[in-house]
């Protein structure tokens, strides 16, 4: 990410939906492009775009989609295989799955992180080689 907020790539014309301020919805969410929730929502959501989750958002929901922005507040599961930001405002209860996070000061994050796909993948760790006795042969044992 180079340190760039993926929101200084999206234009207000790419986000195709806003759930505003004030409405609520809940169910299974799916979209093409990019999204905001700037109201509450619980449920599902899928998408291989862009989630945005404003600051006045209150999400409950597994979520699974390319990239998010957390600016609110959501509980739940992420799996977001491009990145995950946090913003100074963001307040996460669950855990992530991601190759790159990015936090900001003041962001509140509990749960676990895993970072995977490409070389951020998780390794298996090799066994520690056997132990390596050395013995003297001019002495003897006893």
């Amino acid at each position: 990410m180079s340190g760039q907020s993926i929101l200084q790539g999206i234009e207000q014309k790419d986000i195709i939906a806003v759930l505003g301020r004030g409405s609520e919805f809940e169910g299974k969410l799916t979209f093409e492009g990019a999204l905001r929730i700037d109201g509450k929502f619980s449920g599902e959501i899928f998408s291989d775009g862009t989630l945005i989750i404003g600051d006045s958002a209150m999400v409950k929901a597994e979520v699974s989609v390319a990239s998010v922005v957390i600016q609110g507040q959501i509980t739940g599961n992420i799996k977001a295989p491009n990145c995950i930001e946090l913003h100074s405002s963001a307040h996460l209860v669950g855990n992530i799955f991601t190759p790159t996070l990015s936090v900001e000061k003041g962001a509140v994050f509990e749960g676990n992180s895993v970072m995977e796909n490409g070389r951020h993948a998780p390794r298996e760790a090799s066994p520690p080689p056997p132990p390596t006795v050395h013995r003297d042969p001019g002495r003897r044992a006893g």
